[in-house]
């Protein structure tokens, strides 16, 4: 579970200290290579709540081998890439191969918990946590070791042997049929939304092609508000959608989890890909020089998660995560062409408490507001508020920098970075349904009753 949920922040994270190498590579400017990012996340964002869904209906094991072969073949195909097109091709192929292990993992903890009747299994959600984040930290400095050694193409070769395992293990060990029971009446298939899940991509394309270039193309919002509504449309009027929004829209607490993933993505891979391109453009750091600096961000995400993760408190984890946002950004607009390292690793040192707080805190909402025969679908919704942010940061990390990550467009950076903080924050504490919510009772938490969804 934890080798198939890395997959993807491992090559968001990796990529990070690779685009200026690419770039250099390929004569594409940051604006250009933006899109290295927005294609990953393109894909990913339409692909986790569909194979989410297909895991609901038959399974994780079948979705998590061919997702991880997926991944193997686009290792292949970046490595050998000729251009920077094809390059961003095998990066959409890395979108869709991603895509299983996350929602796999936590259909799986949630069958397990219900034989179980352990109600919050705090320690494996923990450990898939901090898995998932510390990898994602980490990845800047793996990243820099790989360019060092074999070139900013074993940033994408690293796929294939991370594939091969994720086989080994899937085929050993994922149960080989699912162990949710099936109504006898009606075949799996008959279940599966196609024409939703068409509309549902369809609008996501037509938001993310605009996301990256604002104001180039004006009939791409008028697609996507037409996709959108037809979507709407055909959800309600469907016995089974892909989406259910009347349960949806009825669980208030799960839609402000979402909300809170877009904005805490924002400021994070704001900062991964925007702060790491300044730290070699504008600092003047090498690539791997540029990922050892943020290596006390994984420590910290790491103790941070470690020592917090069987606490039930998740209003608190969130309340601290978002004041920690909102210092790191504060420190980013003291930075200048010159600050010394020790200021560069007090940045990374403070955002690393939020990174270790946010991410389990998000993932435990989920667990606990999804209702449980959505949890694959559920959590790949998740995954995808998360993405939109990451293209949003993308989006504004090109648009901020132009031709280069220099000073000034880092400081215009960390501004949009400090009001995503601020309203993260807001949203966190306007929610009255986070109180008690992840705490073990006799009873049903009271976030997961139909009068606070209400």
């Amino acid at each position: 579970m934890m080798l198939g949920s890395v997959l993807n922040p491992v090559n968001s994270s990796v990529l990070s200290v690779s685009l200026v190498p690419i770039g250099a590579a390929f004569g594409a400017p940051p604006a250009q290579t933006a899109w290295l990012v927005s294609a990953l996340y393109l894909a990913t964002s339409i692909g986790q709540p569909v194979v989410g869904r297909l895991i609901d209906l038959f399974g994780p094991r079948r979705l998590f081998l061919v997702g991880t072969a997926l991944t193997g073949v686009a290792g292949v195909v970046g490595m050998l890439a000729p251009n920077l097109g094809v390059l961003i091709a095998a990066r959409v192929l890395l979108g869709f191969g991603t895509c299983s292990g996350y929602p796999a993992a936590m259909y799986l903890i949630r069958s397990e918990a219900r034989r179980t009747g352990e109600e919050s299994p705090t320690g494996v959600l923990t450990a898939l946590a901090v898995t998932t984040q510390t990898v994602a930290v980490i990845g800047p400095s793996l990243g820099g070791l790989l360019i060092g050694v074999g070139g900013w193409r074993a940033t994408l070769a690293v796929n294939i042997p991370l594939a091969l395992v994720g086989l080994y293990l899937g085929a050993r060990r994922l149960p080989a049929t699912p162990p949710a029971p099936r109504t006898e009446d009606r075949h799996p298939l008959a279940a599966l939304d196609l024409p939703g899940m068409g509309l549902f991509a369809a609008a996501l394309v037509c938001l993310l092609l605009f996301l990256m270039e604002p104001g180039a193309h004006w009939y791409l919002p008028v697609l996507t508000l037409l996709a959108a509504a037809a979507f709407a449309r055909r959800e309600l009027r469907t016995p089974q959608p892909f989406i259910d929004l009347r349960v949806l829209s009825g669980n208030l607490p799960l839609l402000a989890t979402y909300a809170r993933s877009l904005l805490a993505y924002i400021v994070s891979y704001a900062f991964l890909y925007g702060y790491t391109q300044w730290l070699e453009e504008g600092r003047g750091l090498s690539a791997s020089q540029a990922g050892l600096v943020q290596l006390p961000l994984f420590a910290t995400a790491l103790v941070v998660s470690t020592l917090t993760g069987r606490r039930q408190a998740i209003r608190a984890k969130l309340l601290v995560g978002s004041a920690g946002q909102l210092a790191a950004c504060a420190l980013l607009l003291t930075l200048t062409d010159v600050s010394p390292v020790w200021m560069l690793l007090a940045v990374v040192l403070v955002l690393g408490v939020p990174q270790g707080l946010n991410g389990l805190a998000l993932q435990n909402s989920v667990f606990h507001q999804a209702d449980p025969e959505r949890m694959g679908s559920s959590a790949g919704l998740l995954r995808t508020f998360g993405y939109l942010g990451a293209i949003v940061a993308s989006a504004a990390s090109g648009a901020l920098f132009g031709q280069r990550a220099d000073t000034g467009g880092l400081h215009h950076l960390s501004w949009l970075m400090l009001a995503v903080s601020a309203l993260f924050l807001a949203v966190t504490v306007a929610d009255r349904s986070l109180r008690g919510l992840g705490v073990t009772r006799d009873e049903p938490a009271p976030a997961r009753t139909r009068e606070d969804q209400t």
